[in-house]
């Protein structure tokens, strides 16, 4: 055994784990799904909607309130083994690719005590998936969820300039509602940025969640042009009205048919199906294809 070894075992036994604060350790997950909504005309095309998992809490803090899934890590597992678990025993959800977003560590988060959050991020087609509300929970639901600017400032500083740029969030499912306002500010100086957030009012909705939902839905927007993730809430064969659709509800904006077509046209497969429904023209189907980012 080398010397420099049998030293490091020394000083491992002696180390004393109190001379630090040891923070607690939470994973939140943010599943969004897109839903059709019924339309009344069967000749117009279903409406889709974005929506987000919230569970409702039964326990202090936040009793009654409406809040991410999420719980604490344990000693014994890793930050994505308690995703998984945490996930299925709060709503039953399970197979669930999830994908690291953020780590939140602002002092105060948590009125229990402080408390070190590891975000997660899913889109998935919720058809598939049945919700359950579990332990902790009393009871899990799909809510519409929709964000917008209320105002926007930017300043000219000695060494730069700041924006800041405020968000109204609005969450609804059914007679369940939550909102918040969340100001976002980017300061630039000196070439260096530094983006900081800040929750200015929220009504129903738990910790600091609204700002993690503000920034899961600004990350997913970016996701969807680069990635596929748009094509896990499609069934295998679709339209390319579908998949216009799919962009629009989480883009939150209306896009040209024809400019959609060529920007997607390596991302899908030509097949020979066809969808024949009453009131509209047959449409050709296509499929994912696997390849389309081979040589990005």
């Amino acid at each position: 055994m080398s010397e420099n070894h049998s030293a490091e075992q020394m000083f491992l036994k002696e180390y004393d784990v109190n001379q630090y604060v040891r923070p607690s350790v939470s994973v939140d997950m943010l599943l969004f799904t897109v839903t059709e909504e019924e339309s009344e005309n069967y000749r117009k095309r279903s409406d889709k909607s974005l929506k987000i998992l919230l569970i409702k809490r039964k326990e202090h803090p936040f009793l009654g309130q409406w809040a991410l899934p999420g719980g604490f890590v344990s000693a014994h597992e890793s930050i994505d083994e308690a995703a998984i678990r945490v996930l299925e025993k709060e709503t039953g959800l399970r197979d669930v690719y999830l994908e690291q977003l953020y780590t939140w560590g602002d002092i105060g988060r948590d009125p229990r005590t402080r408390v070190i959050s590891c975000s997660y991020m899913a889109l998935i087609n919720s058809d598939l998936y049945p919700l359950q509300s579990g332990e902790g929970t009393e009871d899990a639901k799909w809510f519409h969820v929709s964000d917008h600017w209320t105002q926007k400032k930017t300043t000219v500083t000695e060494n730069g300039f700041m924006i800041e740029k405020w968000v109204e969030l609005r969450l609804g499912s059914g007679a369940d509602a939550a909102t918040a306002t969340v100001k976002t500010t980017k300061i630039v100086e000196h070439g260096h940025s530094k983006v900081v957030q800040e929750i200015e009012e929220a009504h129903n909705l738990a910790f600091d969640h609204a700002k993690m939902i503000v920034y899961a839905l600004e990350r997913l927007r970016n996701k969807v042009d680069y990635t596929d993730i748009a094509f896990h809430l499609l069934p295998e064969y679709f339209t390319l009205s579908d998949l216009q659709q799919v962009f629009e509800v989480i883009l939150g904006k209306e896009l040209l048919a024809a400019a959609f077509r060529r920007k997607v046209a390596d991302k899908v497969l030509e097949t020979n199906h066809i969808r024949r429904n009453a009131g509209h023209r047959p449409s050709k189907l296509y499929r994912y294809n696997p390849t389309w980012d081979d040589e990005l």
